[in-house]
């Protein structure tokens, strides 16, 4: 059946119509942006993100050009008590830690033998004067009857002879005396120096022979530190170069100075042993403490550094990345001397950046200069990272 002819036209025209809408709306939803969730607009980063841990701010300071040293640290002073005379320790009067003065009595060994020989000693000599005094009277009268000419010249002699003899008695036997008496004081031991007791290898009730080791005193007001200095290096080392010496417990470092060099290389190792030595008026460095230390090879006074880590190079230019006004800037600079600071390796900035700039301390490759910049502080840096995001560094995403 035919429709009619006005129908049949709007017909048409309806079917027109909606295609033309149909059309329309797939064109409008393609031009449409994707719908972006709040959640995902929020973890969206705007900017690079920086902890301030990855953050230097230049600033003028000293900086030093070292030679790695490492050692043992001993007492520059120390002594070894041995016993000077073989007897029965009666008394060990000190023990490991004390201290001590110098000529303070450390230990007394049993004195009854030797006070017997001191004993005799001093009869022995008394009995040689009295044999010096009849000789000497003798002598004197027969020199008298030699000038009267009643005895010959040979009974003068002889006389003489008797006379000189009992003078080198007397001189041995008061020599022995001495000795004995010097045994008699060796039985009280006495610390030959003013230090600390290290150690005590003798108890009362033993018996000790001559040299037997008592105890060992060491004084630590100075210290010395033993490193070996390879060959090719020993040549940049000269007496009186300061050292900085740091000693694991200690604060701070400490400041030693070179005081003699070995003239001759170690056994078994291409190395010459230099020694440092430090003053330790407070005590707190010990005999046998382990050091690293940095012989100062050349030092420069109020100068710009950063760490190394900060510095890259493109071409044989050497730039690294600030941050001004919130905004990364990518600036060459002219290094100097490499050597370290007060927060450890650094390289001198000749010309480039002001005191007061704000360096990225990490090589993190090249990065994209004027992207903008927020500085996380730690507390919200730990929370992105408890969440899974991505690291502090993220670069605009655009």
């Amino acid at each position: 059946m035919k429709l009619p002819l006005p129908k049949r036209r709007w017909l048409r025209w309806t079917l027109l119509i909606l295609v033309l809408l149909g059309a329309a709306g797939l064109l409008l939803k393609k031009r449409a942006p994707a719908s972006v969730p709040p959640a995902a607009q929020a973890a969206l980063p705007s900017a690079m993100e920086f902890l301030p841990g990855d953050l230097v701010t230049v600033q003028a300071g000293e900086l030093r050009r070292v030679l790695p040293l490492s050692g043992a640290l001993r007492a520059l002073n120390q002594a070894s008590v041995k016993a000077r005379v073989a007897g029965e320790v009666q008394q060990v009067l000190v023990r490991e830690g004390e201290a001590v003065k110098e000529g303070q009595v450390l230990a007394r060994i049993d004195t009854a033998d030797y006070q017997a020989k001191v004993d005799q000693a001093r009869g022995s000599l008394l009995a040689a004067q009295g044999q010096l005094e009849i000789a000497t009277q003798t002598r004197n009268n027969n020199l008298v009857l030699l000038d009267k000419g009643f005895i010959s010249r040979n009974a003068f002699d002889t006389a003489s002879s008797q006379f000189d003899i009992a003078r080198a008695n007397v001189d041995t036997a008061r020599g022995a005396l001495d000795v004995a008496r010097k045994a008699l004081a060796d039985t009280v031991v006495r610390s030959p120096i003013t230090g600390m007791i290290s150690a005590r290898n003798v108890q009362p009730g033993e018996k000790v022979a001559v040299d037997g080791k008592l105890l060992d005193v060491v004084d630590l007001s100075q210290m010395e530190l033993e490193a070996p200095v390879p060959t090719n290096d020993i040549l940049k080392v000269q007496i009186g170069q300061e050292v900085q010496v740091a000693v694991e417990g200690l604060p701070q470092k400490v400041v030693g100075r070179v005081v003699r060099i070995n003239p001759a290389t170690q056994s078994g190792s291409r190395s010459i042993m230099v020694y440092v030595r430090v003053d330790n008026p407070a005590g707190l460095l010990r005999a046998g403490m382990f050091a690293d230390a940095g012989l100062t090879l050349e030092k420069k006074e109020r100068v710009l550094a950063v760490p190394g880590t900060a510095i890259q190079v493109e071409d044989g230019n050497a730039y690294v990345y600030a941050i001004e006004n919130n905004v990364l800037a990518r600036r060459p600079v002219v290094t100097g001397l490499q050597g370290r600071n007060a927060d450890g390796g650094a390289v001198e900035i000749a010309s480039g950046l002001a005191e007061g700039a704000l360096v990225v301390k990490a090589n993190l490759g090249i990065l994209r200069a004027g992207t903008p910049v927020r500085i996380l502080q730690r507390g919200a840096g730990a929370q992105s990272a408890q969440a899974g995001s991505s690291p502090a560094y993220r670069p605009q995403e655009r």
